[in-house]
């Protein structure tokens, strides 16, 4: 097999090109924390929610980023990582403008 950057990029160590895998748990248990706060929009619930859904994104984020099969799932990580980041300062200064 030809090593081209697009097998670095896609392949897995077995050289199958994985860009989608089943979820793991924390993926799970973010999905199903978003769905809830469809349900639950104000309030100290949300607000766990919240905290469930975003701390089990994160976990997956860096799991990806460091055990990720390839380069593709590892910058996928690492995307995930910065727009969790950047949305929560942005989330945060915009409610410390509005106080």
């Amino acid at each position: 097999m030809n090593n081209t950057s697009f097998d670095n990029f896609f392949r897995d160590s077995n050289g199958e090109i994985v860009i989608a895998q089943p979820p793991n748990i924390p993926i799970l248990v973010w999905f199903a924390a978003s769905l809830l706060q469809l349900l639950y929009k104000t309030g100290q619930i949300n607000l766990g929610l919240d905290i469930l859904a975003t701390g089990s994104l994160l976990v997956w984020a860096i799991l990806e980023l460091f055990q990720g099969v390839n380069y593709f799932r590892r910058s996928l990580g690492a995307i995930v990582l910065v727009w969790i980041l950047v949305s929560k300062i942005q989330q945060f200064s915009g409610n410390s403008l509005a106080s």
